[in-house]
């Protein structure tokens, strides 16, 4: 069960993410084991060929993976990401993303974690996968 809700984890992307709304990020599902968020499609999510750039994955696979870890740990707003990786797969058509993260390990100062990125206009191909490492500031 997630520390956090849907909608305190909305609050704190609202109030301290400013990213957020360029995005149109919006967070699907929140568990202790999963998050699922998705990037709303706007137009200024293209670049040249017609596919959604990359930035806009990035930013979708770390707010996914921030999401997972307040939902584990609560509103520990202070985690941050210390590394980053990210493979693209297949180009994305228009439309809006969705950002699976599961934990692939947590620990009392890093967690670990693996995010898939989908289509929604093809959810069946993962057009992204990225892993992330954040690291938990110790308790105050």
């Amino acid at each position: 069960m997630a520390k956090i809700t849907v909608e305190q984890f909305e609050a704190i992307a609202q109030e301290r993410l400013p990213f957020a709304q360029l995005m149109g990020l919006k967070l699907e599902q929140l568990s202790d084991t999963e998050a699922i968020a998705r990037a709303v499609y706007r137009e200024g999510f293209l670049r040249p060929g017609g596919t959604i750039a990359g930035p806009i994955m990035m930013g979708l696979a770390d707010a996914a993976m921030y999401a997972l870890v307040l939902g584990r740990l609560g509103p520990v707003e202070l985690a941050v990401t210390t590394s980053f990786n990210i493979n693209f797969l297949r180009k994305p058509l228009p439309g809006d993303l969705l950002a699976r993260a599961t934990p692939l390990k947590f620990g009392k100062r890093l967690a670990i974690a693996e995010i898939s990125i989908y289509s929604d206009t093809d959810p069946d191909n993962c057009v992204a996968h990225a892993t992330a490492t954040y690291s938990i500031p110790p308790p105050a």
